[in-house]
C-alpha cells in the first residue's frame, strides 16, 4: 500500500475518533484565505479557491464561515497575511516528509517544525531533498466494500482518471491535478462516501517502516499535522496495517 494511502487510512480513523474539528477548521479557512488573495474571490475562476471550498463544503464548514475568508483573503475584511512555505525532510528509517505551511511567522514555524522532527526520531533537511520523490496528484480513495468495482471503473476512466489501484481494503483512483474535479464529480454520481478526495503529493515509492520506528513515524505525523503552522503533510513510509488501528 502507499504511503499516502497508509496515512491516509490513519487519519481517516483517527478522525473519527477524536475530530479536531476546530483545527481542520483554521486550516481550511487559511488556505481559502490565501486561494482568494492570489487567484481572487471567484470560485469559478479560481481553480485553487474552488477546491478550498469543497474541501470546506466536505467538512460541512457553514457558509458564513467560508464567505468571510473569501472575503479576508480580496481584503474586504481585515484579515492575517500568511506566507506559504515548504518544508522537507526525513522521519525515522530514512523515510521522506514533505510539509506545506501557511503562516504569519516563518521564524517561528520552522523552529517549531524542526523541532517535532527531531523531537520524533528525523530531522529537517535542505530544500530540493525529498520533494523529487513526490508527483502531485489527485487521489480519491473509497472502502471497496462501498462501491461496485466495475461500476467505479467505467465512471473514473471515461471521465479521465490515469489509473484505478485496489488492496484489500480500498479503491485507489488516480488523477492529472487538473482533471480531479471531473473525476470526483462522475463518481459522485456512484453516491459513494469517500475515505480521502484532494489533489495530494503521492510518492513514486515506498519506504517500509517496522516496529519503533513505524510508531514514531506516526507520532511524527501527528505531531505536524497538529501544528498550526502546518497545513498538509505527505510521507512515503509504508506503515504497518496494525499500527493503524492504534494511531
Amino acid at each position: 500500500m502507499s504511503g499516502h494511502n497508509k496515512w491516509a487510512s490513519i487519519k481517516h480513523k483517527k478522525g473519527a475518533n477524536d475530530a479536531k474539528r476546530g483545527k481542520i477548521f483554521t486550516k481550511l479557512i487559511k488556505e481559502i484565505t490565501v486561494a482568494a488573495r492570489m487567484g481572487g474571490g471567484d470560485p469559478d475562476g479560481n481553480p485553487r479557491l474552488r477546491a478550498a471550498v469543497l474541501a470546506a463544503r466536505a467538512e460541512n464548514m457553514p457558509k458564513d464561515n467560508i464567505e468571510r475568508g473569501i472575503k479576508k483573503g480580496t481584503g474586504e475584511l481585515e484579515g492575517v497575511s500568511y506566507e506559504e512555505s515548504l518544508y522537507e525532510g526525513y522521519g525515522p528509517g530514512g523515510a521522506a516528509v514533505l510539509v506545506e505551511s501557511l503562516s504569519d511567522n516563518k521564524n517561528r514555524s520552522v523552529a517549531e517544525i524542526r523541532h517535532i522532527f527531531t523531537k520524533n526520531g528525523g530531522n529537517l533537511g535542505t530544500g530540493g531533498c525529498v520533494a523529487w520523490m513526490f508527483k502531485k496528484k489527485g487521489y480519491i480513495a473509497i472502502d471497496r466494500k462501498a462501491v461496485d468495482e466495475e461500476k467505479l471503473m467505467e465512471k473514473a476512466l471515461e471521465a479521465g482518471a490515469e489509473d484505478v489501484r485496489e488492496d484489500e481494503v480500498t479503491f485507489e483512483v488516480i488523477t492529472a491535478p487538473e482533471d480531479f474535479e471531473a473525476v470526483k464529480t462522475a463518481i459522485d454520481t456512484l453516491e459513494v462516501p469517500y475515505i480521502s478526495t484532494e489533489v495530494t503529493m503521492l510518492p513514486q515509492n515506498t519506504t517500509s517502516l517496522t516496529g519503533k520506528e513505524a510508531e514514531q513515524m506516526v507520532r511524527l505525523m501527528d505531531m505536524l499535522e497538529d501544528c498550526d503552522d502546518v497545513q498538509k503533510v505527505y510521507t512515503n513510509a509504508d506503515i504497518p496495517d496494525e499500527l493503524v488501528g492504534r494511531a
